[in-house]
Parts: structure tokens; C-alpha cells; sequence
């Protein structure tokens, strides 16, 4: 079975930083694509943050371009989320999704998003 998972909230001051992480876990698993980082605020839709193809492109949200950096570790099935200059306004839980391809029990390969069940990210003073 495969799973997501995050780590890395928590509280930070506004200005300061803190690096998320999201890993794919699963002895089935066969590739891992695009990955992706959303947020989402009390009352407010769910929102793309950044993104991350398997070759290492990237795209950002213009609310937080030149603050957030997104990466990957292919080797480990992991993604980073590096937030620098944070503003009270990235306040939200964050959440990684992931597309995946594996197998299932009887063999056959199936593709399909994941994702995990967030982490809470508190910018305030």
C-alpha cells in the first residue's frame, strides 16, 4: 500500500524559516511524478503552492515565489519544501500529493494521486 506522509510544521516568527518534508512510502511503489505542495487556510480553497516534476522542474504560486524553494530526493521518494521569509499569511496546513504509479497484489499497475494528511504550518509572533 502506498503512503504519504509530512513532516517539519510547526510555529515559526514571521521572517523566520522552516523546511517541510513529505515522503512516498510503499514496497510496490514503481515511479513517482509530479509532486506537489498545497495549502490551505480556515476558510479559504485549497491552493498549488509549488511543484516539482521528476526531471527537477519546478513552479511556484507568485504569492511565494522568491521565499519557498521546492525540491525532491529521487533516491529517497522525498520532497522538500525550504520556506524562508515567512508571512503570517502562509499560515495553513500543508499538504503533499504525489502521482504515482505501482502494482498491485495481482500484478497489475495502476497510476493514481496520493496524498497525505498535512502538516500544520503557524507564522505569528
Amino acid at each position: 500500500q502506498v503512503q504519504v506522509g509530512e513532516s517539519g510544521g510547526g510555529l515559526v516568527q514571521p521572517g523566520g524559516s522552516l523546511r517541510l518534508s513529505c515522503t512516498v512510502s510503499g514496497n510496490n511503489i514503481s515511479s513517482i511524478f509530479d509532486m506537489k505542495w498545497y495549502r490551505q487556510a480556515p476558510g479559504n480553497q485549497r491552493e498549488l503552492v509549488a511543484t516539482i516534476t521528476k526531471d527537477g522542474n519546478t513552479h511556484y504560486a507568485d504569492s511565494v515565489k522568491g521565499r519557498f524553494t521546492i525540491s525532491r530526493d529521487n533516491t529517497k521518494n522525498t520532497m522538500y519544501l525550504q520556506m524562508n521569509s515567512v508571512e503570517p499569511g502562509d499560515t495553513a496546513i500543508y499538504l503533499c500529493n504525489a502521482d504515482v504509479t505501482y502494482y498491485t497484489t495481482y500484478g497489475s499497475k495502476w497510476r493514481r494521486d496520493f496524498w497525505g494528511q498535512g502538516t500544520q504550518v503557524t507564522a505569528s509572533s
